[in-house]
């Protein structure tokens, strides 16, 4: 017996239930005692919120958790970044903008098959010891010039195994006012991907496991006015008044048919990239920038007719800073020797983003009370700092607003989102969740842990060597 158990012990599997937007406090709290599987997991294991990436947004948030590297590290902010300091070059993060390590390429190295389905950014796909299904920045799963897993032939088994339904890796339109369609689509989308993931762990060897749900953002952003009494939007007579509440608990139905597939020897972690709030609504960034004389246009945008900024003719000689939308505010300034018109002197440079940072900090709420805005500098919350990182990060009342980046609303706030129908933003604090084989840790609440932490955790239960300049820290549990 203690034989085996050694043996065990030097060839662990490590199981990952990612659920994108997933908050600790209706997991560990409010619906703890409907979701059987979870409750499970929780007693019987040891659970912690997760501190998010700054920012907390699914891009950057699962690259930094999977490499151990925070965003400056990695280089990229958000979905949409400057490619450079010209004022209109812009790229999209793909998986090619991952440029570090991440834990399934450490552990392929280590001879360790690894199995992948719906981690952001893995598209485009590239070889892995192992499998891979790609996530949803993958433009689509039909055309047959998109190679969306890896080995190619997965693609094949899977179109096989859900003929004549095709995979999904996202909600097509998770924006959209018709919540019964989109109800549809995320338990069409979610059903489909665990009778994939049931496949693979029946029929595809395996040491390292993870997957990623996107339906739990999906319903959240789509559905969470219809949720939580404290939205301005809030309908107690909305028949979605328990929309995501049951797909919790089919989500927790779900992922019972695959820990019952799980061998003895797995550790299995569930882990989120942040968390969510109601969303209040959003901050015009531009047309307040415009209002205090720091935006100029060389024509005024017209009320009533909503125009992306980037459509709009910009002063640059006459602008020190702009701004881009988003669930937090992108705020840029426009440097002398820098950007190709700046303005602002290189050795005035820090003493202006001071006082912005502390202006910004002054808009208050539409009736005039105090927000709790926050204003990240970006070499105040990274190792270092690579690609084209905005000036300032701004959280509008710490995420209760967005950040709205264009102009015509005719006010500093709007109630609507400007690219579609959206009820939540996200909240800093994720969740973690840690249950090993054949131990009970007995539900045991952790001090918060933090988004860089899961990489050097995963190597530890390997006993792989952790890299010194991987961030983060072990998660202990004894």
């Amino acid at each position: 017996m203690f034989n085996k158990l050694l043996n065990r012990k030097k060839s662990p599997k490590v199981f990952v239930i990612g659920l994108d937007c997933a908050p600790p406090e209706l997991i560990f709290d409010t619906w703890r005692d409907e979701l059987p599987h979870f409750k499970k997991l929780i007693d019987g294991g040891a659970y912690s919120q997760m501190f998010s990436s700054t920012p907390a947004i699914t891009v950057p948030a699962w690259s930094s958790m999977t490499s151990g590297k925070d965003p400056g590290e990695l280089g990229f902010y958000g979905f949409r970044n400057r490619s450079d300091y010209s004022y209109d070059n812009r790229y999209i993060a793909t998986g090619l903008s991952v440029k570090e390590k991440r834990i399934w390429d450490r552990l392929g190295e280590a001879g360790k098959a690894c199995i992948m389905v719906g981690v952001p950014q893995t598209y485009p796909v590239q070889p892995v010891n192992g499998h891979l299904i790609s996530s949803f920045l993958t433009p689509s799963t039909t055309s047959p010039k998109i190679q969306w897993t890896y080995p190619a032939s997965l693609r094949t088994e899977v179109e096989q195994l859900l003929a004549p339904e095709v995979y999904d890796v996202d909600v097509p339109q998770f924006r959209t006012d018709d919540k019964g369609y989109l109800l549809q689509q995320i338990n069409d989308m979610t059903r489909k991907r665990f009778k994939v993931l049931r496949y693979l762990l029946e029929e595809k060897p395996w040491d390292f496991f993870m997957f990623v749900e996107m339906g739990v953002d999906r319903i959240h952003h789509g559905l969470w006015a219809h949720h939580d009494p404290n939205h301005r939007r809030f309908d107690p007579e909305s028949p979605y008044i328990h929309a995501i509440r049951d797909y919790y608990r089919y989500l927790d139905e779900e992922i019972g048919t695959l820990l019952e597939r799980l061998p003895a020897e797995t550790h299995i972690i569930v882990i989120s990239d942040h968390g969510v709030k109601k969303m209040d609504g959003g901050i015009c960034v531009n047309e307040w920038l415009r209002r205090e004389g720091y935006l100029r246009l060389l024509d005024d945008p017209q009320e009533g007719i909503l125009s992306s900024f980037e459509k709009l003719e910009v002063d640059w000689k006459g602008t020190t800073v702009w701004g881009d939308g988003g669930y937090y505010g992108r705020i840029f300034l426009n440097v002398a020797g820098r950007e190709p018109d700046g303005v602002i002197p290189q050795a005035e440079y820090e003493s202006f983003r001071d006082r912005l940072a502390e202006h910004i900090k002054t808009i208050p709420a539409p009736d005039g009370t105090p927000l709790d805005t926050k204003v990240f500098k970006p070499q105040e919350v990274y190792r270092q700092v690579r690609g084209v990182a905005p000036d300032l990060i701004v959280y509008f009342d710490n995420l209760g607003w967005r950040s709205v980046g264009s102009l015509g609303h005719g006010d500093i706030y709007t109630l609507e989102n400007d690219t579609g129908p959206d009820d939540a933003n996200h909240a800093v604090n994720g969740i973690w969740i840690y249950t090993p084989p054949e131990r009970n840790l007995g539900g045991r609440a952790l001090p918060d842990t933090q988004i860089m932490d899961f990489t050097p955790t995963v190597l530890n239960i390997f006993g792989l060597p952790i890299p010194g300049d991987i961030q983060g820290n072990i998660i202990r549990v004894a």
